[in-house]
């Protein structure tokens, strides 16, 4: 398999602009490339981003440019834009891309390979951010990491270790997993917990590092998620649960997740994609799920009020 020269990103939003703004310090401009819909280009061009007080010098390409295909393509959209980006990255998918996923939840990837096909696809977790963007501003300290690996565990393939590689050629934080479902389940465990939590506080990743009302909630609605896995087939234990935990004491304490983002600038979130999910399960297994009841009924009464 040849390495990877040429990188193509999807989506700008906080996790875009962060993985783009680092990826165009180690990488020429015509090998890194920004994918959007013509209408999105002209706003970008129009509009400069900033990550960390620094102008982002992007090269933008629309859906229609059919450049040659990329090496590795990162999806960085929100769920309910999935659809939109796989139509407009169509151009950029050749016979040995590499797609990696960074979108929240645990269905991503099979609705990439559906499209593309599962054996361009990667399993993927984005964990340890803590990105605040507002308007074409976005600021962090602590870029976090991409964990990625094969579908089934076992020894990494050789896509996997041309992305390592590859991450490595250009300083991009990042960490192997074997066994990628049960990591995919504990950061939908996070999302379960955190962004919901921090969404309807109003507050910030330091409401939830410290005791208090806030954390209770968010590790009751985690625990409710530790229960569906028992009937899943990828059990989280109180370690995986610890584990998270720790991973959460590393963020900014004046960060705040995506959702909780969304609701500030009176957006709709992706609730359906948490909360909505662990009540679809619950009901499916018969496994009791009141806070995340509530925190489905709280965010949207929020967004009604938008």
């Amino acid at each position: 398999m040849k390495e990877i020269n040429k990188v193509s990103i999807i989506g700008l939003g906080a996790l875009g602009v962060m993985f783009g703004h680092h990826l165009s310090k180690k990488m020429s401009s015509e090998h890194l490339r920004i994918v959007a819909d013509p209408e999105r280009v002209q706003k970008y061009q129009n509009n400069e981003i900033y990550c960390n007080g620094e102008r982002c010098q992007f090269n933008y390409i629309t859906s229609e440019d059919e450049d040659d295909p990329a090496d590795l393509v990162i999806f960085a959209v929100k769920y309910s834009g999935l659809e939109d980006a796989m139509e407009s990255v169509r151009n950029q998918i050749g016979d040995e891309t590499i797609i990696l996923s960074a979108l929240n939840g645990v269905t991503s990837e099979s609705i990439i390979g559906e499209k593309f096909g599962m054996d361009r696809v990667l399993y993927c977790v984005a964990q340890g951010m803590d990105t605040v963007k507002a308007g074409n501003k976005v600021i962090y300290s602590n870029m976090g990491m991409l964990c990625f690996g094969d579908k089934e565990p076992g020894e990494p393939s050789e896509k996997v270790q041309t992305v390592a590689r590859f991450f490595d050629n250009t300083d991009f934080p990042y960490e192997i997993d074997t066994n990628m479902k049960k990591r995919q389940w504990g950061k939908f465990m996070v999302n379960v917990g955190v962004n919901q939590t921090v969404a309807v506080y109003k507050s910030n990743y330091g409401e939830i590092q410290q005791e208090g009302p806030a954390r209770t909630m968010m590790i009751a609605a985690m625990r409710e998620v530790m229960a569906l896995t028992e009937v899943e087939g990828t059990k989280l234990s109180v370690e995986d649960l610890a584990y998270w935990l720790k991973v959460l004491g590393t963020l900014s304490p004046h960060g705040k997740p995506s959702m909780a983002q969304d609701v500030e600038a009176k957006r709709h979130s992706e609730v359906e994609l948490f909360s909505g999910t662990v009540l679809k399960l619950g009901k499916k297994y018969g496994v009791p799920t009141p806070i995340n009841q509530e925190l489905y009924n709280r965010i949207t009464t929020i967004e009604k009020d938008y």
